[in-house]
């Protein structure tokens, strides 16, 4: 059985092991940590671990914002992400949902196209030579 559910702080350590594994390394463990903490992080679970994770936030131009979605690479192709997305979409506060992911991501912009966000604009600068694309979601 698999069940989407808010991360309490007892998921840190498998939601930073699995970041690790996707960008070889612990860079971000602290922001995961705090995001965590927040209740600002959604993990997919199974019987036997977590497959994957979600980060929000609520102050994106007074918007919802999706600011990392990551899968367990062992998972990838099983509808994981998508099944993520529509779950916070459900939950968010906000009428709007954005979120972003660089030009190159195309896997990303899959997933992004199938959970029905569509792309509203670019922000240059932030990678170089590799534009942020960003999406939308209406409720």
């Amino acid at each position: 059985m698999t069940q989407l559910l808010e991360a309490s702080m007892k998921h840190c350590n498998e939601i930073c092991a699995i970041d690790q594994e996707v960008i070889g390394d612990y860079s971000r463990s602290e922001y995961l940590r705090t995001a965590t903490n927040e209740q600002r992080c959604i993990i997919q679970q199974t019987e036997k671990e977590i497959t994957g994770f979600l980060i929000f936030t609520n102050d994106f131009f007074e918007n919802c914002f999706i600011s990392l979605v990551i899968v367990k690479p062992s998972e990838r192709r099983k509808g994981v992400a998508t099944a993520r997305l529509a779950f916070y979409v459900d939950l968010a506060a906000t009428p709007k949902i954005f979120s972003s992911t660089n030009q190159s991501n195309i896997s990303m912009h899959k997933v992004f196209e199938t959970a029905g966000f569509i792309k509203s604009g670019f922000i240059e600068n932030l990678d170089e030579g590799d534009p942020e694309i960003i999406y939308v979601k209406y409720k």
